[in-house]
């Protein structure tokens, strides 16, 4: 019994192998031709070449669109310039207009205060107050001046 455990435990251990089954030798490849020295001459020509105008091509489309951004920012500057150079005028003549209406305003103010002037209001006592018909009538003659005066001016609407 001894035994035969110890084959059980031992083809229990180490299974048999079978043989190895013999392998095919590799196929062999083909010889890769060699190139003709013509050939690499042309093929290392072309490649500099190719590398040379690639790198060109890409220089002139990056410049193309440096150009392209500087002529957008030339015509955004003369945009900028000629609404400054328009602001500019629009304020020298709304200065020249101020100064022409204080000038006017000065010349009416003047004639204003010596058409006032000539206006001769007497001195009304309390007693002449009551007098209706006189405070009428001197009402009428400064009512008269102002007319007068308002067509000099030359005021349309009533004052």
């Amino acid at each position: 019994m001894a035994e035969e455990t110890k084959t059980a435990t031992a083809t229990k251990a180490a299974p048999k192998r079978k043989p190895a089954a013999k392998r095919k030798p590799a196929a062999k490849r083909k010889p890769v031709a060699k190139r003709k020295p013509a050939a690499k001459r042309a093929s290392k020509k072309s490649t500099p070449e190719f590398a040379a105008r690639a790198q060109e091509a890409g220089r002139n489309a990056f410049l193309a669109s440096l150009g392209f951004y500087g002529k957008a920012f030339d015509q955004a500057q003369d945009q900028f310039n000629s609404m400054q150079d328009q602001l500019e005028e629009r304020r020298k003549k709304a200065d020249k207009m101020y100064k022409e209406l204080v000038k006017r305003g000065k010349k009416v103010e003047k004639n204003a205060k010596g058409r006032l002037d000539d206006i001769e209001l007497p001195k009304f006592e309390l007693d002449s107050l009551t007098d209706r018909k006189k405070l009428e009538k001197q009402l009428d003659k400064a009512k008269a001046r102002f007319e007068e005066l308002k067509e000099t001016v030359g005021f349309k609407t009533a004052a």
